[in-house]
């Protein structure tokens, strides 16, 4: 029996965290679809098309034959049914990650029983990395080549100067300006 396995999320944008996840992943399901949220419910730095073209861009850098990228809209667990997913791969960081997911995973169960949630330890080296981190960083000029990949850098240094003075009230930002 062939399994399939979904690993949602915005990536917003991509990084070295994300990419551990899908390797792993990869290596424990015949199949891993990685799914790119369309329209969450929180202000983005890039599009829909801009985030599955550095995702896209990321996976085919990796090699890994039985991953693929798409995006898509409404629930995930509706969308791992209609790709015939049984499993939806998500990744775990820190302690409050777990409260976060555990809650996301018991709901998901209960609108589709037949999708297992399968959480992966991210690798210690990943353990600081977020999205916002990666934003907050690269907003301020930092250099973020340690935590993505050459593509993302660029994309991220592009569109911070797209967005000129106004680019860092699109960031959350946490204390790394103070």
């Amino acid at each position: 029996m062939k399994i399939k396995a979904v690993y949602p999320g915005t990536f917003d944008p991509i990084h070295f965290g994300h990419e551990d996840i899908i390797r792993r992943a990869a290596s424990l399901f015949d199949e891993l679809l990685v799914a790119v949220y369309d329209k969450p419910l929180k202000s983005l730095l890039f599009s829909p098309d801009d985030r599955l073209s550095l995702v896209r861009a990321s996976v085919t850098q990796m090699s890994l034959p039985n991953v693929s990228v798409t995006g898509y809209s409404g629930l995930t667990v509706g969308f791992c049914q209609s790709v015939g997913a049984k499993v939806m791969v998500r990744g775990l960081r820190v302690f409050s990650d777990f409260e976060h997911e555990f809650r996301i995973a018991l709901a998901n169960h209960r609108l589709a029983p037949g999708i297992e949630t399968v959480s992966l330890i991210t690798s210690e080296q990943h353990t600081f990395l977020s999205s916002t981190s990666v934003r907050e960083i690269a907003s301020l000029g930092g250099n973020v080549s340690t935590m993505v990949s050459a593509p993302v850098a660029a994309a991220l240094q592009r569109r911070f100067l797209e967005l000129g003075e106004d680019g860092g009230k699109l960031v959350t930002m946490t204390s790394l300006r103070d």
